[in-house]
């Protein structure tokens, strides 16, 4: 166990800069609104510091690093008098040596719970999901009302600020986990059906994306259905822990931690963690794996806040 959150908090996302953690966004479950907190954990203090908010706060953010900076892309807001997500285009960069936020191009479809990764100093945003309104994809929408869920895939160059489209996804989805290996990005398991895990399912499956070729192929499945994980690429493999699940028999959070190596395609089951984690954060530094926040139920329960502000190190094998 490391310093906790500064408060609990779910819907977040983790990235390492020079050595230091950034977590962002945050939904508050009470009145469904976005948080747009940022802080920073420095490893050599074990603390957390609260830094300069997201200028548009909003949850189910994706990001990115590249040349020392964070990109930030969509994410659903809460729209006026209305206990619903508004998926966003909006994009920015932020520059942790400064705490400033800049403005990008906007993304070309708005879209909240997709991932973002880098490779090769281009960052491609996939998957996700917005309302299913012909000609409205910002409508608000609810676990009932219509919704798409998203295979796109989106590229975006930070040295021109400029975007284009790339093959999408063969599987659409959302609350996905992607990470890059070797120029290549492969996209982990998620949710089919909605945003909401109420009125979703969960997949295992495996692709990969070669953004050289503009082309996906399919590698197999993941150990677990679920969706809400977190994780990411070090050193040649892929962590992925925590998550949900739901269906007719219950609903439930994992503390399940499994590793993937795209060279062989196998799939290492690892020391679990000691809370069960979903929509939580996770980082990379020296050697340890970092997760902290989210809830440690899965959601849908009424006048039940399941977040947490635990946050966990395991050590890395060298």
């Amino acid at each position: 166990m490391a310093a906790p959150l500064p408060s609990p908090m779910g819907e977040i996302m983790g990235s390492v800069v020079n050595g230091r953690w950034y977590v962002m966004a945050g939904l508050n479950t009470r009145n469904n609104s976005p948080m747009g907190v940022v802080m920073v954990y420095d490893p050599a203090n074990d603390a957390w510091t609260m830094k300069k908010p997201m200028p548009v706060p909003a949850h189910h953010i994706m990001t990115a690093v590249w040349n020392g900076k964070i990109y930030v892309f969509g994410g659903f807001v809460k729209p006026p008098n209305v206990a619903a997500w508004q998926p966003i285009n909006r994009a920015w960069e932020y520059d942790p040596q400064t705490d400033v936020w800049k403005a990008l191009a906007p993304m070309p479809t708005p879209r909240g719970a997709g991932w973002a990764a880098e490779v090769n100093g281009k960052i491609y945003v996939m998957g996700g999901a917005q309302a299913n309104v012909r000609g409205n994809p910002t409508a608000p929408f609810t676990p009932g009302t219509p919704q798409l869920v998203l295979g796109t895939v989106e590229e975006y160059d930070p040295a021109t600020d400029r975007w284009q489209s790339r093959a999408p996804m063969p599987t659409p989805r959302n609350h996905l986990l992607a990470a890059a290996v070797d120029g290549k990005i492969y996209a982990i398991g998620g949710r089919l059906g909605s945003a909401q895990i109420t009125r979703a399912d969960d997949t295992d499956i495996v692709e990969e994306y070669d953004p050289a070729t503009d082309r996906w192929s399919d590698k197999g499945r993941m150990p677990i259905h679920r969706s809400g994980m977190a994780g990411g690429a070090y050193q040649g493999r892929i962590y992925v822990a925590g998550g949900e699940y739901q269906d007719w028999e219950g609903a439930k959070a994992y503390w399940a931690v499994q590793s993937y190596d795209p060279s062989t395609g196998l799939w290492q089951n690892l020391p679990r963690m000691e809370l069960a984690h979903h929509g939580f954060a996770a980082g990379f530094i020296n050697g340890t794996m970092h997760v902290a926040g989210g809830g440690f139920q899965s959601d849908g329960m009424p006048t039940v806040d399941t977040k947490t502000a635990v946050h966990e190190v395991l050590q890395l094998a060298p």
